[in-house]
């Protein structure tokens, strides 16, 4: 009376059995990205604790990858790798070395400056401070006042003072002393380091790894070497416009302009303003003054549009607000030191986005807009006027 139950359910349950494993579970989205968030705070959080170790570390990796052209150089001359890595460690404490001996004069002479700068200064001071009481009707502070206020801020300051000038001089010195001894060690142990890392990769895979090792090196050393090409450019240029305007200590201050040049938009108003004003309080002209801005602004322009573009071109293509990012982030993280390293770190980290498909949108996030764009352009854009393409090719020098 009732239909058999034998075949009621079994097909269902074959296909069941057939068709596969059990499922794998899938986190929420949600917790996917809880658990990345608590990821990036711990890497925070350790990258800050441990910036006594890293911070050399990451120095030392720098300059091994700027002098492992030269060691390569030598050892295929016959040269033993130690006193390859030697000689290169040599060159470049000695170019430092000397970059000190430069400034050191240049600082000695506007040490001996001082006194009359500070003179003028007082005068500049005694009258600004009359003319906001005659405009604004604001009380005239003397410098006696001044100076007591500043003593007695200095005096409660002192002892913490003294004491962070004493770790930061012994930081250094332990720092200086690690980092020829990790460059040694990085560029002695490249080999066999490159071989720990194939360890942990399949090897169907390293001919992969192995191109993305190669285009960092390839990127950091094409940062560090136009980086410097870049800043011997506009150091020349500066100290020219400088030395035609009579500026006192130019050559000081056109070094020291360019190093900060390097810092989009922020390093060129702190490498113009205080040449600015120690030539506003030695000369009292406020147009001599705006000619030593506008100097600097002038080079700032020539660098950003013809010099970096020519030297560098697409080598290490960061874009502004990326680089902007990237220097408060290395402050906030590692204060002066970590706004050094974060271009060139921000550098790196663009070419392992670029070197994955699930992270290569970061990668083009983080380039520049001239890098190429996905969009897909009509064939009659192709066809440029003679300026254009003339245009294209100055560009791609």
């Amino acid at each position: 009376m009732f239909p058999p139950l034998i075949n009621r359910g079994t097909p269902h349950a074959h296909v069941t059995q057939q068709s596969g494993a059990t499922p794998e579970a899938k986190l929420a989205p949600v917790v996917h990205y809880t658990f990345l968030l608590i990821g990036l705070s711990l890497l925070v959080f350790v990258l800050h604790k441990l910036d006594g170790i890293l911070l050399p570390l990451f120095f030392s990796a720098l300059l091994a990858t700027l002098l492992l052209p030269m060691v390569s150089k030598l050892e295929s001359w016959r040269w033993p790798r130690i006193l390859a890595i030697l000689a290169a460690i040599f060159m470049l404490v000695g170019g430092i070395a000397g970059l000190i001996a430069l400034f050191g004069t240049q600082i000695m002479d506007l040490k001996a400056e001082l006194p009359l700068i500070q003179a003028k200064l007082a005068v500049m001071f005694d009258q600004g401070q009359t003319w906001l009481h005659d405009r604004f009707g604001m009380r005239v502070m003397s410098k006696d006042e001044f100076i007591d206020s500043s003593l007695s801020s200095a005096k409660k300051s002192a002892g913490g003072f003294l004491g962070s000038t004493l770790s930061t001089t012994a930081g250094v010195l332990s720092v200086l002393t690690l980092i020829p001894i990790y460059i040694f060690c990085l560029l002695y142990y490249r080999d066999h380091m490159r071989q720990f890392m194939f360890r942990f990769v399949a090897p169907d895979k390293r001919t992969a790894v192995l191109h993305t090792m190669d285009s960092i090196q390839s990127v950091v050393q094409a940062y560090i070497s136009g980086l410097l090409t870049v800043i011997v450019i506009v150091s020349v240029l500066n100290g020219i416009g400088l030395l035609l305007l009579g500026v006192k200590f130019a050559i000081f201050f056109a070094i020291f302009a360019s190093v900060l040049a390097v810092i989009p938009y922020i390093g060129i108003m702190v490498g113009a303003t205080i040449p600015a004003l120690i030539t506003l309080v030695e000369t009292g002209s406020p147009g001599k003054a705006a000619a030593v801005v506008g100097v600097f602004v002038f080079v700032q322009f020539l660098e950003g549009n013809f010099i970096t573009p020519m030297i560098t071109g697409s080598k290490v293509s960061i874009n502004p607000m990326a680089a902007i990012v990237a220097l408060i982030l290395g402050g906030e993280l590692w204060g002066t030191p970590g706004m050094i390293l974060s271009i060139p770190l921000m550098a790196v980290l663009k070419v392992v986005f670029d070197a994955n498909k699930s992270t290569e949108p970061w990668g083009f996030l983080l380039g520049d807009v001239t890098d190429g764009e996905d969009t897909r352009k009509d064939k009659s854009d192709d066809k440029l006027s003679f300026l254009a393409k003339a245009w294209l090719m100055i560009k791609r020098m």
